[in-house]
């Protein structure tokens, strides 16, 4: 792929209100990015120094440093590789240098594999094939500088372009009542325009099944109480957010996506692949981890409701923070960037469409990032 190469033009339907388009990056599947992040990606924790190194001498360029990658036993070894691959093909990913250490349990040149055949631009290097450490940094450095002359050209996109991440991330009242309803506006805005949401916080959900299974589209009705069931009965890692969400309806649970049904029950680091509507993924309402697996289903963007202020944001995808909480909100004026307390749902969806046009998130311009995967059980 060359500069030279032509994007393609807004959706079949066209866009269906000029006030909601906006300027994004096109990719070969078609897709749109909203951002046009060039990923250095370590493929196993001891390689993340390096690329972190290579990610900072190249302009525009994120790493993704963790902690996964060596060590790990079966369904969290599938788990961490899934996400990589989810994670390497996100629209907003223009093309991804994949650094390994040589010894791990997953192989760089085997994640390099799985995206290229996925049309991804992509390159690896090895620590131990290069020769260490110094010698990889030059090495990735080149090879990140060649990518950016494969970045594609800008072009115009609507919501139906859209695959909207949301995680609310706790059940305080100000989130509840103030938060949530304005996410679900959005969120039904996104869907009625034909584009994707996908949500996070499996633990909201697993003590009211009946409930969503019967909400839930029929054709995932099995797939979604199977995994609620499953949660449920698997100690919780919050479970003061499960308590309180035992407390909770249904109906004030199922808000952040304004009630839609649910369409698609994903893995987590699976893709979505589901038309339009509601796709919930299977992970933790814990920002760091929600926000990597909805950005590893294709989210565009990240909409984070949050009591708690927590001021981080995402390499790979601009994460938009509102909160509904006085004290939060004037504790934290630089980090939020919406006041729920005195936002419309038409002035929350302008503010959505700006984040969308290139305008920083809070986090954004603090560069403030974290990469965090959730785990299926112990590591050794």
């Amino acid at each position: 792929m060359t500069p030279e190469t032509e994007t393609r033009d807004a959706p079949s339907g066209g866009v269906t209100d000029e006030r909601a388009a906006f300027t994004g990056y096109g990719r070969t599947d078609g897709r749109i990015g909203v951002r046009n992040r060039l990923l250095v990606l370590p493929s196993v924790i001891c390689s993340h120094l390096v690329a972190d190194r290579i990610a900072a001498r190249v302009p525009t360029a994120v790493s993704a440093p963790h902690d996964h990658g060596c060590a790990q036993l079966g369904a969290d070894n599938d788990q961490t590789a899934r996400t990589f691959t989810g994670i390497g093909t996100n629209p907003n990913v223009a093309g991804v240098v994949v650094v390994g250490l040589g010894c791990e349990e997953i192989q760089s040149d085997d994640v390099a594999a799985r995206l290229a055949d996925l049309g991804v631009p992509v390159r690896e290097l090895s620590i131990q094939s290069e020769g260490g450490s110094d010698r990889t940094i030059e090495r990735g450095v080149e090879a990140a500088t060649a990518l950016l002359e494969e970045r594609r050209r800008e072009t115009r996109g609507s919501l139906a372009d859209l695959t909207v991440g949301i995680v609310s991330s706790d059940l305080r009242e100000s989130t509840v009542e103030r938060v949530d309803p304005l996410l679900g506006s959005f969120a039904r805005r996104v869907v009625d325009e034909g584009g994707r949401v996908v949500v996070a916080g499996t633990e909201r959900l697993s003590s009211h099944a009946e409930e969503a299974v019967a909400a839930a589209d029929e054709s995932v009705a099995e797939e979604f109480g199977g995994l609620l069931e499953t949660r449920r009965l698997t100690p919780a890692r919050t479970t003061g957010l499960r308590r309180r969400a035992a407390e909770r309806s249904f109906d004030e649970l199922s808000r952040p996506w304004g009630g839609l049904p649910i369409r698609a029950v994903l893995a987590y680091g699976e893709r979505a692949t589901h038309d339009a509507g509601v796709g919930f993924v299977d992970a933790p309402s814990g920002f760091a981890e929600a926000a990597t697996g909805l950005a590893a289903a294709g989210a565009q963007i990240v909409l984070h409701g949050t009591a708690e202020g927590i001021p981080s944001g995402h390499p790979i995808v601009p994460v938009l923070k509102l909160t509904g909480d006085e004290r939060t909100f004037r504790a934290l004026p630089e980090d939020i960037d919406v006041d729920a307390r005195s936002t419309t749902p038409e002035g929350f969806a302008d503010r959505v469409l700006d984040l969308l046009n290139g305008a920083e998130s809070c986090a954004e311009r603090h560069g403030l990032t974290e990469f965090a995967i959730t785990r299926v059980g112990p590591s050794m």
